[in-house]
């Protein structure tokens, strides 16, 4: 038969059983987190793409965990950043025309939320990128490309003209110093034509010596 001291006991130790299982119920309740919602791929570029996602309300969410791998490559990039609120992270240093997986995990105090579903997404080609765009639109590094180009033909065209300006000036010069020597040269051949002829005889007849 079994003593009332070691009844009591038994009860007692199971009551507190059930309180600490009770106890981790209802932390582990507290600490539960659902898997981001609504994960989307935004602004894919060819070496880069933007991830969003929504949380259910109500999750204590202190931050965020991407994991993302190239389709059929076990490698994973891992990404992860706490004491944040944003539902958005940036994707970087993309292979073009490559397929990629993400999954997104919120962050508690209490641990991780399980992944998020999958998504697959596809960065496009440089060419099909560049033929996507239409003829209005111009990006920024494009406009400034532009403003470069545009200055050094300015500049080189400023040059071309200052150098036909010297040729044209120098030419001027040239031509005045070449007008002004002109009569000085007409009258030196005046005066060396005058000194070669023959003399002749006032009336017309030649001069002879007398024999």
């Amino acid at each position: 038969m079994a003593k009332p001291g070691s009844s009591s006991a038994a009860a007692a130790a199971a009551a507190l059983l059930l309180l600490a299982v009770l106890s981790a119920s209802s932390v582990r309740a507290d600490t539960l987190l659902s898997a981001p919602l609504n994960v989307t791929i935004r602004e894919l570029e060819v070496n880069s793409a933007v991830v969003t996602w929504e949380i259910s309300e109500g999750d204590p969410v202190i931050g965020f965990a991407i994991t993302q791998q190239k389709k059929d490559v076990r490698m994973l990039r891992f990404i992860q950043e706490v004491n944040t609120t944003t539902r958005s992270c940036a994707l970087w240093d993309l292979d073009e025309d490559t397929e990629y997986i993400v999954h997104v995990q919120s962050i508690s105090m209490g641990g991780s939320s399980p992944p998020s579903q999958p998504v697959l997404f596809r960065t496009p080609k440089e060419s099909e990128k560049m033929a996507s765009k239409s003829p209005d639109e111009v990006t920024m590094e494009e406009f400034g490309q532009a403003a470069q180009l545009r200055a050094g033909e300015l500049i080189i065209i400023v040059v071309v003209l200052i150098m036909w300006a010297g040729v044209i000036v120098l030419f001027c010069r040239q031509y005045d110093i070449i007008k002004d020597n002109e009569p000085n040269n007409n009258k030196d051949k005046a005066k060396n034509s005058s000194e070669c002829s023959t003399p002749e005889h006032p009336q017309g007849g030649l001069l002879r010596s007398n024999v």
